[in-house]
C-alpha cells in the first residue's frame, strides 16, 4: 500500500482475487498456466486495485458470505504460505499436520499452508465431495503433480 498502512496496525486485511479459465483451457494449457493465471491475478492486486475496490465498496457496501464464492464449478483458495503454521509449539513437539477446522467449509474450497517438509514446499486442505476426491486419487499425472512419494 502506499503509503502504507501504519506499523501500529492490528488485524486482517484481505480481499479476494480472481482467476478465471474455462476447464478446455485448463486442459489445454495445464498446470504450470494455470499456476501462472493466478501469480498473474495476485500480481495485479496492487495498491491502486486495492483503493479502487475499496472507493466501490463505499458507494455500494456489501458484506460478503463464503456461498458467495461457492458453485459446483469453482475452486476458493484461501490462508497464505507466508503463515508459518508449523512454527507454533505448545510444548508437545512440532505439529505433523496443520488442519484449519469445521468453519467456512465448503466444495471447492481449498487452504494453503508452508508445507511441513519445509524448503517452500506447501500443503493443502482440500474439501471437495468423496466421488470427486476418488476420481482425482485415481489420476496418475494429478498424483505425481501434488504428491512427493
Amino acid at each position: 500500500m502506499d503509503p502504507p498502512l501504519p506499523t501500529e496496525y492490528f488485524g486482517n486485511l484481505t480481499q479476494s482475487v480472481r482467476g478465471k479459465a474455462s476447464a478446455g483451457e485448463l486442459l489445454g494449457h495445464g498446470f504450470g498456466w494455470a499456476a501462472w493465471l493466478l501469480h498473474e491475478a495476485v500480481a495485479g492486486h496492487c495498491d491502486a486495485a486495492v483503493r479502487e475496490r475499496v472507493g466501490n465498496w463505499v458507494k455500494d457496501p456489501i458484506i460478503y458470505q463464503f456461498a458467495q464464492f461457492s458453485d459446483p464449478f469453482s475452486l476458493m483458495m484461501g490462508s497464505s504460505p507466508r503463515f508459518e503454521m508449523y512454527g507454533n509449539e505448545f510444548g508437545m513437539g512440532r505439529a505433523v499436520a496443520v488442519r484449519s477446522g469445521y468453519a467456512n467449509k465448503f466444495d471447492g474450497k481449498v487452504s494453503l499452508y508452508p508445507g511441513h517438509e519445509g524448503g517452500g514446499s506447501m500443503d493443502l486442505e482440500v474439501c471437495l465431495p468423496p466421488e470427486t476426491m476418488a476420481v482425482l486419487e485415481s489420476d496418475g499425472e494429478f498424483m505425481g503433480a501434488v504428491c512427493s512419494y
